[in-house]
């Protein structure tokens, strides 16, 4: 599995991470009921922190991606739905918009000027 994150992203470490993870199993790298390697290997293939990895991890977990189980690790239970992430995206993309003043027709034709 072939995971990277980029230090000079301005998002937090731990969300490339899960971003990694995410397009790995999206990708067919790992499939619903593989076991990802351990946090410390992740981490030392992403140099970064386990604790950031595994704060990554927990986030897969809470939405519903991976499986946790005592003594065997963690688990792939399902693939992304891609669909869902970019829309959480969106949403995000359109409040920081918003924060700006920009509505979502200026975001909206922002998009097509870039087509």
């Amino acid at each position: 599995m072939l995971l990277a994150v980029d230090l000079n992203d301005k998002r937090p470490l731990h969300e490339q991470a899960a971003d990694a993870i995410r397009r790995a199993i999206a990708e067919g790298e790992v499939a619903p009921g593989d076991r990802l390697p351990p946090a410390r290997d992740l981490a030392a293939a992403l140099q970064i922190n386990a604790n950031t990895v595994l704060r990554a991890l927990r986030q897969l977990r809470d939405e519903g991606l991976l499986e946790f189980r005592r003594g065997r690790g963690v688990s792939v239970l399902r693939r992304p739905d891609p669909r869902v992430a970019l829309r959480e995206k969106l949403d995000r993309l359109l409040e920081e918009a918003e924060r700006h003043g920009y509505g979502r027709d200026a975001v909206i034709a922002w998009i097509e000027e870039g087509t």
